[in-house]
């Protein structure tokens, strides 16, 4: 499920210390304009009563899209704010020679003064700045970055919020789009190849002589250890681990140079893995791998005839109904597929089409997400990315380009919405429960029990909104049909 939560620093959010949990005003933009009936939504919350009734606000625009906000406090409210906390420690707190509660404030202010103020000027950022934002009629797109706070001698409180705004899109198109669109077509060598896998799945397995040469199919029951640079690879190490000859699951290379080995015996050899390697402990390195081969175990597989058919379902009486009945399930499945590459297509297009400034500070909050999704998949495996040889610089750089695409593809998916008022519907937000109720076996019910605060649900609903904008994107394109195979010759 969609969250959001905070990561990496990487010099652009704002100090955890200031409290900006909020999600990016991006995603605010479904509160404001992509719902129909807003009423069915959590409620923002609100401050009870305003402790600040005046300031002072100073814009000063830095750059095309960065915004330097400096807000001042009259020192009359900022003297209230600091009272109240003070009352508060001196209910609280002691200190030798002072009974509790009649401590004076002088004397606190003098031994806590420095810590109330860090307590009370954060509570002064939080309460005001969307006050001020607000007022000035600013549309910032990330967390604000606090990079000054001051108590003047003359009592009163500033700080100043760099912040980037929306940049102004001039869109040049987005209906009418020329989009290739392979055709879909299930050939008879799919099929045949899914039912091979149904056989390899139905097959049972025998030990092979010792005499057999490891083939496509077979279980080939190994140790292996990786090294790089002369060196061990703690990582990159496994013992009696199942390689299922064929699968690819440990690369195509690494099971071809075990075909024709035998029970007993021992191989040495070096694969070179791409700097695009999904597995980030083995991309961009030269690896040589030590293999023990310590048993094989074949695979019997079932006769290909009706009764086969019928193991497999019960609805088949034939081979041929089995056939038609993958033919149509694949038919669904490609399909399906060709709807996430034809988004990828139209938003290429939007992209190439449109030129614009992006907010750094959002690209670089992007990063890091991308960056923590990389840090949790490491964790599953029991690895940090010092552990895996990786360096914070080169992933930052690695991710930029992607995070960018999805910067700008966003501000352009917003801003069709803008112009076509393109909005959720009540069962389209109703619908996108249900989905997730089915992908984690769930109750409606449960789902919505996760969403109940506005920022939990914000980004779930802005996620509704791009797949309503992208169908309505595909619906207003021009479809070229094009041959998979002529396309993949291109």
């Amino acid at each position: 499920m969609p969250e959001l939560v905070d990561g990496l620093d990487l010099g652009s959010s704002a100090p955890s210390a200031w409290g900006f949990n909020s999600p990016l005003s991006h995603q605010q933009f479904c509160r404001l304009k992509c719902v129909e009936d807003e009423q069915n939504l959590p409620n923002r919350q609100q401050f009870e009563e305003k402790e600040f009734e005046s300031m002072d606000i100073a814009v000063e625009s830095v750059s095309e899209l960065t915004r330097k906000v400096t807000i001042t406090l009259p020192a009359k409210d900022v003297r209230k704010a600091l009272d109240k906390s003070y009352k508060k420690l001196k209910k609280d707190v002691t200190l030798k020679g002072f009974r509790r509660g009649k401590i004076p404030i002088a004397v606190l202010e003098k031994n806590f003064g420095e810590k109330v103020q860090a307590e009370v000027g954060e509570k002064m950022v939080q309460e005001t700045y969307f006050d001020a934002i607000e007022e000035k009629a600013i549309d910032p797109v990330v967390h604000p970055e606090i990079t000054e706070t001051n108590f003047g001698d003359d009592g009163s409180f500033m700080y100043v919020a760099m912040l980037d705004v929306k940049p102004e899109i001039d869109l040049k198109q987005h209906k009418g789009l020329d989009i290739e669109k392979p055709v879909t077509d299930v050939t008879d060598a799919e099929i045949d190849e899914e039912i091979e896998s149904l056989r390899r799945s139905q097959a049972a397995l025998r030990s092979a002589a010792d005499d057999h040469g490891i083939e496509m199919d077979d279980i080939a029951i190994v140790d292996f250890q990786g090294f790089h640079n002369g060196k061990a690879m703690k990582e990159v190490h496994n013992e009696d681990y199942s390689v299922d000859v064929g699968t690819k699951r440990l690369g195509e290379e690494f099971e071809e140079k075990l075909l024709g080995m035998k029970k007993g015996e021992t191989t040495l050899y070096e694969i070179d893995f791409p700097a695009e390697y999904p597995n980030p402990v083995l991309s961009g390195k030269t690896v040589e791998f030590k293999v023990d081969v310590k048993d094989v175990k074949e695979r019997i597989k079932p006769e290909l005839d009706d009764e086969f058919a019928k193991d497999i379902d019960e609805a088949h009486e034939t081979l041929d109904d089995l056939h038609k009945a993958i033919g149509a399930d694949l038919g669904e499945k490609k399909e399906k597929a060709l709807e996430g590459d034809l988004d990828d297509r139209i938003m290429h297009k939007l992209i190439e089409l449109n030129e614009f400034p992006i907010p750094e500070r959002l690209v670089a909050y992007e990063i890091q997400e991308m960056i923590k999704q990389t840090e949790e998949n490491l964790k599953r495996s029991g690895m940090t990315l010092e552990s895996a040889g990786i360096k914070m610089e080169d992933l930052v750089e690695q991710n930029r380009e992607v995070a960018q695409k999805r910067v700008r593809g966003d501000f352009l998916l917003k801003k069709v919405a803008e112009i076509e008022e393109i909005k959720l519907a009540d069962e389209d937000i109703e619908r996108g429960y249900q989905r997730i109720a089915g992908e984690y076996n769930m109750t409606v019910a449960e789902v919505k029990g996760y969403f109940k605060r506005r920022e939990e649900v914000l980004p779930f609903l802005n996620e509704l909104l791009n797949e309503k904008i992208l169908q309505f994107l595909r619906d207003e394109a021009n479809m070229i049909e094009v041959a998979a195979d002529a396309e993949e010759k291109a």
